[in-house]
């Protein structure tokens, strides 16, 4: 009678990314999630900003746009370059929808602010849109500037590693593949 069984197991070890790597992968979770955080440290910031103090407040902008381009760049690394022209408009507008989301919370609350006032339902329409052009813009740029950096690196690297022939290769667009 033939065995339905094997005698010997063969252990398969499945090797899972660690848990912010994972995160990272799906564009979903790491723009939604982006958005969310975004508008919640605006929010908190903003509301302790003492009055006529630019500097603070510029500070708190460059602090949101490292925020964003960080978590891009923690998304992006994970694919190749070429998929980045579908993957970065739509880590814009997941971002904006977290934010969005978030911000409606906000305004529920009474916490969220436009400029200097408490913003209200009539606001957030506006909010979107003008994060969503602002987000798009921003992600876009330093796309493009991240690729450059990228593309420059991988060029020196593998002209220093001395592997010239495969520059070229890149270049004319042969991949191997």
């Amino acid at each position: 009678m033939p065995g339905f069984f094997p005698r010997h197991s063969i252990a398969w070890k499945v090797e899972e990314p660690p848990a912010f790597r994972a995160l990272t992968l799906s564009v979903v979770e790491i723009g939604l999630l982006t958005g969310v955080s975004y508008r919640l440290v605006r929010a908190l910031l903003l509301a302790h900003v003492p009055g006529g103090h630019l500097v603070y407040l510029g500070g708190i902008y460059v602090a949101l746009a490292l925020l964003l381009c960080g978590a891009a760049a923690a998304h992006l690394g994970n694919y190749p370059i070429r998929t980045w022209l579908w993957r970065v408009p739509l880590f814009a507008v997941l971002e904006v929808c977290g934010e969005i989301g978030t911000s409606i919370v906000l305004v529920a609350a009474h916490r969220e602010r436009q400029g200097t006032s408490p913003a209200d339902w009539d606001d957030v329409p506006s909010m979107a849109l003008s994060a969503l052009e602002f987000r798009t813009l921003v992600l876009c740029i330093f796309a493009l500037v991240l690729a450059g950096v990228v593309q420059v690196v991988r060029n020196v690297l593998l002209r220093r590693a001395d592997r010239g022939s495969t520059v070229e290769a890149i270049r004319e667009g042969r991949t191997g593949g």
